[in-house]
């Protein structure tokens, strides 16, 4: 729930998993733990040789919900065009699946310089360094630690499951309420570093 609010269509296609498979799940605890992996989260309901058909019926319900279900996030593609205009690289590192987030990006028209998929926690630290990141936005306490062990600002957003304390005790230096404080922030951000 960084760029996109998607959990509508998150939160329909685990119903329709639910009615199709029998399994009750229950969504304000999948609401919790908003921003895991999806096989990670099925696991939570189903045996583990039941997860990866669990994770299957999902993707094939989340990606005909998405392009109807997801919209933007308010400052989104101010967010995005502040960090191209001042010539930089706007990318996209999400822990769905690459099946998910093209119907997602497509149903709001975002488009990022690049996307890394299906990466959470520690994995998003990984890609911050190969890519020399300066600054990484995202609304989980596991993205706020993975660019703290990166060593890239942390910036956190209130638009997701978790609040401003919450991303903070994961290491937040800033948090912004929404996108649309991003480009003030980030114009001092870049003055800072000179």
């Amino acid at each position: 729930m960084t760029l996109i609010d998607s959990r509508s269509a998150i939160m329909a296609a685990w119903s329709a998993v639910s009615a199709e498979t029998g399994v009750r799940i229950d969504l304000d605890e999948v609401d919790r733990r908003m921003g895991i992996k999806l096989e990670d989260e099925a696991a939570y309901w189903f045996s583990p040789d039941e997860v990866m058909s669990a994770a299957d019926c999902y993707r094939r319900h989340y990606v005909k919900l998405a392009p109807r279900l997801t919209t933007l996030l308010p400052g989104a593609v101010e967010a995005m065009s502040a960090v191209q205009l001042a010539g930089e690289r706007a990318v996209i590192i999400t822990a769905k699946h690459p099946i998910s987030v093209e119907p997602s990006l497509a149903a709001v028209g975002l488009i990022p310089d690049e996307v890394f998929a299906y990466v959470h926690g520690p994995e998003k630290s990984a890609v911050l360094r190969t890519l020399a990141a300066a600054a990484y936005v995202g609304d989980t306490p596991p993205d706020m630690m993975a660019a703290r062990q990166a060593r890239v600002a942390a910036v956190g957003v209130t638009t997701g499951s978790f609040t401003a304390a919450e991303l903070r005790a994961a290491g937040a230096g800033v948090t912004l309420e929404s996108l649309h404080e991003f480009a003030p922030w980030y114009a001092d951000f870049r003055n800072t570093r000179g």
